[in-house]
Order: C-alpha cells, then sequence, then structure tokens
C-alpha cells in the first residue's frame, strides 16, 4: 500500500511562492505599467519641482504607484484568479490557507520595494532629488505601510464584489476617483474643505506619511496623527477584505 508523503511547509510555501513569482513576470507588462505611470508622472513635474519641493514630487509618485499595484494590480489578479478557480484548487493541497494569501502578499512587497527603488532613482538621475540616507530608509518603511493600506483596500473590494469583470471595472473606478481627488485636491483645486477631506483620506495619509519620511525636519504632530490614521485604515480595509472573502465567485 503506497503511502502518501506530505512535503513540508516549509517547502510546500517555497513552491508556492516561487510559482506566485513566476506568474508575476509572466505578467511583466502589467507590472511594467504600475511601475511606468508613477514614474512619468515625476518626469513630468521637473520644470515644477523648484516650486513644490522634491519632497512632495516623489511622494505623490509613489503615492499613485502604491495605489495602481493594491488596487489595480493586486485586487484584479485575485479576482482573475478566484474566478478560474484557482484558490479553490490550491486549498486542496496539503496547504494553509493563509499561506496562499501570504505568498500573494509577499510578491506585491517586493513591487513596493521595486517601486520605491525605482522613483529614488529617475528622482535623483533625472530630477536631481537626493535624500539623506535616514530619509531613503524611513521612506521605504513608510512605503511599505502606505502599501499594506493599499493591499487592505484591495482585498476589500475583492471580498465585496464577487464576479471578476466588476471587481475589474470597481477598481479602476476607485483608483481613477482616488487619483483624481488625490492629485487636485491636494492643490487645493476643490476649495479648502474637500482640500481638508483629501487630506486625511487614504491616499493624503500616505502622501504625508511618505513626504515627512523623506524630510524628517518636517515630520509633526499632524504627521504622527496621519500616520496612525494610515495604520487604522490598513487594519480596517484589511479586517473587512479578510471577512468579506470567498475563495470562490459563486453568489
Amino acid at each position: 500500500m503506497m503511502q502518501t508523503i506530505i512535503p513540508k511547509p516549509s517547502i510546500a510555501f517555497s513552491n508556492l511562492i516561487r510559482a506566485d513569482f513566476t506568474t508575476q513576470w509572466r505578467n511583466r507588462r502589467s507590472v511594467l505599467m504600475s511601475l511606468l505611470v508613477p514614474l512619468v508622472i515625476l518626469v513630468s513635474w521637473k520644470g515644477i519641482i523648484a516650486q513644490v519641493g522634491g519632497a512632495f514630487a516623489l511622494s505623490m509618485s509613489l503615492t499613485i504607484g502604491l495605489t495602481s499595484i493594491g488596487i489595480m494590480g493586486y485586487a484584479i489578479s485575485i479576482a482573475r484568479d478566484r474566478d478560474k478557480g484557482v484558490f479553490q484548487r490550491l486549498r486542496v493541497t496539503p496547504l494553509p490557507s493563509y499561506f496562499i494569501m501570504l505568498s500573494r502578499l509577499c510578491v506585491q512587497l517586493l513591487m513596493i520595494l521595486l517601486l520605491t527603488a525605482c522613483v529614488f532613482i529617475v528622482g535623483y538621475k533625472y530630477d536631481h532629488i537626493a535624500l539623506s540616507a535616514s530619509g531613503y530608509a524611513l521612506t521605504f518603511l513608510t512605503a511599505l505601510l502606505g502599501g499594506a493600506l493599499y493591499l487592505g483596500l484591495g482585498q476589500m473590494i475583492v471580498g465585496l464584489v464577487k464576479n471578476a469583470e466588476t471587481v475589474n471595472s470597481t477598481s479602476r473606478l476607485v483608483y481613477i476617483a482616488l487619483i483624481m481627488l488625490g492629485i487636485f485636491g491636494e492643490l487645493g483645486m476643490f476649495g479648502k474643505q474637500l482640500k481638508t477631506m483629501v487630506v486625511w483620506s487614504p491616499f493624503g495619509t500616505v502622501k504625508t506619511i511618505l513626504a515627512s519620511g523623506m524630510q524628517l525636519s518636517t515630520w509633526n504632530n499632524e504627521t504622527s496623527m496621519a500616520l496612525l490614521v494610515t495604520f487604522g485604515y490598513a487594519i480596517l480595509f484589511s479586517f473587512l477584505g479578510i471577512k468579506w472573502f470567498r475563495w470562490d465567485s459563486a453568489v
């Protein structure tokens, strides 16, 4: 009688994360677009950096990129794989369910680090924006927190909406709304009251902690509050996303 051999959890997880990285590489056009949009915006602002400041340009570009990764990248890929039954097939394996999502999150966290590094490199080479060593280090940390917020928001969208096509259209709508309100609201084009709302929105709090992380001298009580609010958003979105999430798209 043949004995079933169950692989060690560490080996199974390494195989799973290798497969997720391979899938991400095969979808490199989507990865390229997630990196290209914030970099194009950063390059296009070269003429006004003297007025708005290097930290503003870098933090705005990074926030747009994080929004793209969490909402356009993560949410849509999860919805697509769920619709294809990928998660259902994975769940019949000995792997714990949380390993499946943890592997996906590891891939996205690497994307966040890659995006941050690319923004720094383009900002330095093209726009001549240089930060201190502590500024670079702290920005990587705040980018991870901001990325966690948007990954949680993406998870909430996938949990709330079951159909993959609807997730696609909803994600695009939320993405455009956040970007448009974030950019123009931050510049005060929609009035003072809406600007205050934008500052404390997910877009605004992430942008605030990124900008202050780049220039520690500007870190104040408002930044500390934005850090707490960002953390609160991340916890709330993740909690709701996990609570509402279903492994198959059946209603």
